[in-house]
């Protein structure tokens, strides 16, 4: 479907609650052209349908949009992210009064059939990590990026935000989605290796234009989050978010709450964080039926 223009009985309200998004939750500029892209193709259709306000689309209105939807062929994740975009805008009107009641509200989505994270084996994640050659300053840097990873469970545009400052302390306080702030423990192996890169590393990599930047590249300067995966996976052969997938899950399976986790992934719903533990039950199963005599 093509990006339209949004339709003028449309654009007043639409433009405030998107700058309401920036101000009051501090969302990316990627985030808030994708809640754009999402409204405007809805307030399309609804144009095209004869209806000329917000508060014209209904249920049936809903449900005819999704139906619309999967017969352009948009994946079901793709289609259940556009009905929560919307939904999310009819719940901030109806909050503000604008209109009556959210169209979208009780209205079914496709389900999705989410794969289980990938999740590392310890004992796989130890061997990989100790393989890195730190015979050289890139060497140094990249066991660097792993461990942090693996310690802290962060993103990889959150790992790429640190500066020298963050480093060396058994703590890291991190802006994460939304502007959210928290604050997540470093492990000693991870501390040991920031300590290595910073005093071996980092100072034969940085270059003019490495400024505070805690990662910095060949080149000399900052790395980016893709520099940052590129490291990643050459060691791995994975991508970065394993090491968050892994990081949680090995946090479950050594006995840790759910909601330490949630707190520590920067999680806003418990339910975001509660598919970590099918991976742990798969984990516990596998054991399960290798030791078990009667299983």
């Amino acid at each position: 479907m093509r990006v339209p223009a949004i339709p003028d009985w449309a654009g007043p309200a639409l433009q405030k609650y998107l700058a309401r998004l920036v101000d009051q939750r501090g969302l990316s500029q990627h985030t808030i052209d994708a809640y754009r892209r999402d409204l405007s193709q809805f307030f399309d259709y609804c144009d095209r349908s004869g209806q000329r306000s917000i508060v014209e689309p209904d249920r049936r209105t809903a449900r005819r949009y999704l139906a619309f939807l999967d017969t352009l062929g948009y994946s079901r994740a793709t289609i259940s992210r556009k009905a929560s975009s919307i939904r999310a805008f009819y719940g901030d009107a109806a909050t503000r009064g604008l209109v009556s009641a959210n169209p979208f509200e009780g209205v079914s989505t496709p389900k999705l059939n989410r794969p289980l994270p990938h999740a590392i084996p310890a004992r796989a994640m130890a061997a990989a990590i100790e393989a890195i050659d730190t015979g050289d300053p890139v060497g140094l840097r990249d066991r660097a990026i792993v461990e942090t990873l693996y310690a802290t469970g962060l993103r990889v545009s959150e790992l790429a935000t640190l500066s020298i400052r963050d480093a060396g302390g058994d703590l890291i306080r991190i802006r994460g989605k939304g502007g959210k702030m928290r604050t997540v423990p470093v492990g000693r192996p991870a501390q040991d290796a920031l300590r290595h890169y910073l005093g071996s590393g980092r100072s034969r990599l940085a270059g003019e234009a490495a400024g505070n930047a805690l990662w910095v590249g060949s080149r000399g300067a900052p790395m980016t989050p893709r520099s940052l995966r590129r490291a990643v996976t050459r060691h791995l052969a994975t991508f970065p978010h394993a090491l968050r997938h892994s990081f949680a899950t090995h946090l479950l399976e050594g006995g840790a709450d759910l909601r330490t986790v949630q707190d520590l992934l920067g999680h806003t719903d418990l339910a975001t964080t509660q598919i970590y533990t099918a991976v742990t039950r798969k984990h516990l199963r596998g054991m399960y039926d290798q030791s078990h005599p009667r299983a």
